[in-house]
């Protein structure tokens, strides 16, 4: 059974940093691209980061590069998003998704969700 789990959400001020966590198992990591997703309320899910299966090589939004930093630990089948200076605007439930397609920013390109964690950033 594949499943995806995140953790380490939380309630973090302005200008703190969090590590999210995505365990997955049920299939190999080796063979998938792992995006991670946002959504703010109100607002569409909106990709962040992706890092690929082939190569390892990673991926930024715009509005994140710099602050956000993913990366795979292929013998703990974990993906981290280090979340660096955060702003209220990260405020949303963060996804992790895996996709054997490589890297995309449509969701509907991945085949398998997590549930969600939330990210609060308020003072």
């Amino acid at each position: 059974q594949v499943q995806l789990v995140e953790s380490g959400g939380g309630l973090v001020q302005p200008g703190g940093s969090l590590r999210l966590s995505c365990a997955v198992s049920g299939f190999t990591l080796d063979y998938y691209a792992i995006g991670w997703f946002r959504q703010a309320p109100g607002k569409e899910r909106e990709g962040v980061s992706c890092i690929n299966n082939s190569d390892g090589s990673t991926n930024y939004q715009d509005s994140v590069k710099g602050r956000f930093t993913i990366s795979r630990d292929n013998a703990k089948n974990t993906i981290y998003l280090q979340i660096n200076s955060l702003k209220p605007e990260d405020t949303a439930v963060y996804y992790c998704a895996a996709t054997f397609r490589g890297c995309f920013w449509s969701e509907y390109e991945y085949d398998y969700w997590g549930q969600g964690t939330q990210v609060t950033v308020s003072s």
